[in-house]
């Protein structure tokens, strides 16, 4: 394994707990209709579309044009987008102060999330500021999985694959990484980073 002098780390299921069931479990007291919002109606590729540069609201009245009956339900997704904007995942936010304190690495972030609410993340979270850079992936009209925003985040932060570490929750994601030559930890737990840290004496 080449040394590693650069840790890429995801955002949203890493270091920050976002899950629109803060607010549909309100609204489902029926976990098979939950699912089968999720499913048909407000997807996740709809959702994922945003996240690559689709505006909100154009979003939000194309899928009201699809399904007209539930557009209350379909408004509510943005429209009570904060709430489903959860804690910091404090076990990784602990670690990602250690790699920042480290003078050998060079900490940067690549996140899939809209332009448009990103902001509101920034307010939140003051450990966003730690980052040498964040490159946001509705700021960039693409996404993960698509390797352009990976040779982007490369390329901005002037960072050698092979010498560069990226933490995402999402095994699709780690495996476009890992095509483009990127060392990978796929996230489950703060406890599970540690050790994947220590044992390769990031930590």
């Amino acid at each position: 394994m080449t040394k590693i002098k650069n840790i890429i780390f995801d955002l949203g299921g890493v270091l920050i707990d976002w899950n629109p069931d803060y607010v549909f479990k309100e609204v489902f007291k029926d976990d098979e209709k939950l699912a089968w919002f999720y499913r048909e109606i407000c997807t996740m590729d709809w959702n994922e579309n945003q996240d690559a540069g689709y505006p909100l609201a154009k979003a939000t009245e194309e899928r009201i044009a699809l399904f007209p009956q539930h557009e209350d339900l379909i408004r509510m997704y943005y429209g009570r987008w904060e709430e489903m904007l959860g804690d910091a995942i404090q076990g990784t936010v602990e670690l990602l102060k250690q790699c920042v304190d480290s003078p050998a690495l060079k900490v940067v972030a690549l996140t899939n999330w809209s332009a448009e609410t990103f902001p509101v993340a920034l307010e939140k979270f003051d450990f966003l500021q730690w980052f040498e850079g964040i490159v946001v992936s509705g700021e960039e009209m693409t996404r993960k999985p698509f390797p352009d925003i990976y040779q982007t985040t490369l390329n901005r932060f002037d960072l050698k694959p092979e010498e560069s570490l990226f933490i995402d929750d999402n095994k699709r994601n780690i495996e476009a990484a890992k095509a483009l030559g990127i060392q990978c930890v796929h996230f489950s737990s703060p406890l599970q980073l540690e050790k994947e840290l220590k044992k390769i004496k990031l930590l």
